[in-house]
């Protein structure tokens, strides 16, 4: 999971000014929870390429989650 947040963050750094310029320059989601919704907004703001990354790495840490699935 640590290498996933890194994965999360390097992204972060990547498409800070293009699709997350609305969050503090200093933040970093510490959470799976967290780092979803920093990763739906990457995919909702970026280009192609930033959705693609984005989702890539959001499907695995779906899927590895230790957070209790709904269904």
């Amino acid at each position: 999971m640590a290498e996933m947040m890194r994965q999360v963050h390097a992204l972060m750094d990547e498409y800070r000014l293009k699709c997350l310029w609305y969050m503090r320059k200093d933040y970093y989601p510490e959470t799976p929870i967290a780092a979803q919704r920093v990763l739906e907004a990457i995919e909702r703001h970026g280009d192609m390429a930033a959705f693609k990354k984005a989702a890539t790495i959001r499907q695995w840490l779906s899927r590895n989650s230790s957070v209790p699935s709904a269904g």
